[in-house]
């Protein structure tokens, strides 16, 4: 018998085309238990990748602020720019200035020893052993401040690099009959000497270094700006120890100079120390950041 009802919405059976959760469900299953059309982690993939990219900044700000604490308190790279280290360091015009790092770990519980190469900054009595034109605008300032953090942009121009050769408390002098420089009398053993000029134009002294303070020269002693040069000024040519940055521990580039640097025994009693190696902030940067994204991806995968 038919009837003469109008077919209606509800009257339609949706064909079945076949994918899952899709025309008439199965017998027994209610709208809830049919599986979903699209596969749970193709929906969301998406999401992942967006938090990702939504997460990198974060975690190159992280990166940046340890790298920052890392040159603050560990380790920073210098720019040598100047011919006062020669041939410890290079610098000179004509040469491929050293980059060296600088460790600051040995002067947290004791001080600079004879025979160190020390970063420091310079009394406000000396000159400027190179200039450095000031940034125009704060582009060009924040750019020099990332060089100097990489070293790879010529330092401050009260940034020193000298030797130490005598420290508080001891005798300094130049020369005895050989030529040599001597500490409380005693002649300094001296190997890394680089063109030095006659004894009547180096003569010096004696000097006694006031306490907390030290006398530092460079190794080419006929081009270096150091204590000498500034033996009659108010700290008779000395530095003081809170101002030393740190101790110059190993050439990193040119790659072909790439080594320590040890401190030579220059006055017989003891050799000090050897230089600890601490990670460059340069190379902080991606050390962080790529474990960072890695492992939160893994634990968002995971999670997934």
């Amino acid at each position: 018998m038919s009837s003469d009802r109008p077919v209606g919405p509800a009257d339609v059976v949706p064909e079945d085309d076949g994918q899952p959760g899709s025309g008439t469900p199965e017998p027994g299953t209610t709208v809830e238990e049919r599986p979903s059309r699209r596969p749970r982690h193709r929906r969301d993939e998406p999401k992942k990748k967006g938090s990702l990219l939504r997460e990198l900044p974060v975690l190159l700000l992280i990166a940046f602020v340890l790298a920052l604490l890392v040159k603050t308190f560990f380790v920073q790279a210098f720019f040598i720019p100047s011919g006062s280290m020669e041939q410890t360091l290079h610098g000179c015009p004509g040469c491929t200035g050293d980059r060296v790092l600088v460790n600051k770990v040995p002067y947290w519980f004791g001080e600079p020893e004879p025979g160190d190469v020390v970063v420091f900054k310079g009394p406000d009595t000396w000159t400027p052993e190179v200039q450095v034109a000031a940034p125009s605008n704060w582009l060009s300032g924040a750019l020099l401040w990332l060089g100097r953090s990489i070293g790879v942009a010529p330092p401050s121009e009260d940034d020193y690099v000298k030797r130490v050769i005598a420290t508080g408390g001891q005798t300094v002098q130049c020369c005895d009959t050989e030529g040599r420089v001597t500490v409380d009398g005693r002649p300094l053993d001296e190997p890394y000497i680089y063109e030095n000029n006659p004894i009547e134009s180096r003569s010096f002294g004696p000097v006694t270094v006031p306490e907390g303070r030290l006398w530092v020269m460079g190794d080419h002693r006929s081009a270096s700006a150091d204590s000498r040069m500034h033996v009659g000024d108010k700290y008779a040519g000395t530095i003081a120890v809170k101002d030393v940055i740190g101790k110059a521990a190993i050439i990193v580039w040119p790659l072909g100079r790439f080594g320590t640097l040890g401190s030579p025994d220059i006055q017989g009693a003891g050799a000090a120390g050897g230089p600890g190696l601490v990670p460059a902030p340069g190379a902080v940067l991606p050390a962080v950041v790529v474990p960072l994204a890695l492992w939160r991806r893994r634990r968002r995968s995971r999670s997934g």
